[in-house]
């Protein structure tokens, strides 16, 4: 078995428009509404570099350039600070500097799908693994959930998702593996299948907005098949993965929020402002005034 390549690269799509969250996203990046005082795309580039990831690319759409502006050197808000002496908020804009050109952007024209999203970024991959993270699927893990991804590539030297149980019921709204044999947190997925029927379901063992995949998943993205909503499915592509590569479910350790969905949002609103010790006191006291 050749020699593992290392993971260094992701790929954030980031083109869709947001609408579920109009008038907030009407010019402004749905990924840059901020849960407590971070915004979306943030929390998913540092849970990324925790994992050794050092190279990404966001699949923007027309009028998405705050997204970059974000990881940029903001001169004069830095000037200011300086002349301020404000130490504290200087320290963490520099610690969240990143190296340049870590940073590309490819666009996506048209909403084809996440598969589409994910092939627009080919010339990136080139013959590398690399992660997706949809900065939706805000995370909440004691160890980075791309980490837990990146240690189990590094374990099986193939294709990787993170996946969790839901309620059978809802199965139809997620990409659902056929699951084999299950080694710890590790589950060998024997096939994929996006958005089926409930009855037709094969596990309620659903994917979520956290992969690690190998470049051969672009020559099947390449041939631009449809699949669910008459989109592009990376689902699909990825199943003519099994077979031919490893390929492993994890049952990472940790909780998802939905932040593509405003009860989602809120929650994770609220979740995160509990777990900083600056903000819980005030979090508590808010929630006791309401409920």
């Amino acid at each position: 078995m050749p020699a593992k390549k290392p993971l260094k690269k992701a790929v954030l799509p980031v083109a869709g428009l947001g609408t579920r969250f109009l008038p907030a996203t009407k010019v402004m990046a749905k990924e840059m509404l901020p849960v407590v005082d971070k915004p979306l795309i943030q929390y998913a580039v540092e849970e990324a570099r925790a994992a050794g990831i050092e190279e990404f690319c966001f699949v923007t759409g027309r009028g998405k350039v705050m997204l970059v502006d974000q990881f940029d050197v903001a001169v004069e808000l830095e000037r200011t600070l300086t002349e301020r002496g404000k130490q504290k908020e200087l320290d963490m804009l520099h610690a969240q500097a990143m190296q340049p050109g870590s940073i590309i952007t490819t666009r996506q024209q048209v909403p084809l799908g996440l598969g589409h999203a994910i092939w627009c970024a080919r010339a990136f991959i080139g013959d590398d693994p690399f992660a997706i993270l949809l900065p939706d699927d805000l995370m909440q893990c004691e160890v980075s959930c791309t980490k837990q991804l990146a240690d189990a590539y590094n374990e099986t030297g193939g294709n990787v998702v993170a996946v969790e149980e839901v309620p059978r019921e809802i199965v139809n709204r997620y990409g659902v593996i056929d699951p084999g044999a299950t080694t710890g947190k590790l589950v060998e997925v024997k096939g994929l299948v996006e958005k089926p029927p409930v009855e037709q379901a094969p596990s309620n063992l659903t994917v979520i907005g956290r992969y690690v995949l190998m470049p051969e998943v672009i020559g099947h993205l390449a041939k631009m098949e449809r699949g669910a909503g008459n989109e592009i499915q990376l689902t699909d592509s990825m199943a003519k993965l099994i077979g031919t590569q490893p390929f492993h479910g994890v049952l990472y350790e940790g909780k998802r929020f939905d932040c593509g969905d405003k009860a989602g949002y809120l929650e994770a609103q609220v979740a995160f402002a509990l777990a900083r010790p600056d903000m819980a006191p005030a979090m508590r006291g808010i929630l006791q005034r309401y409920s």
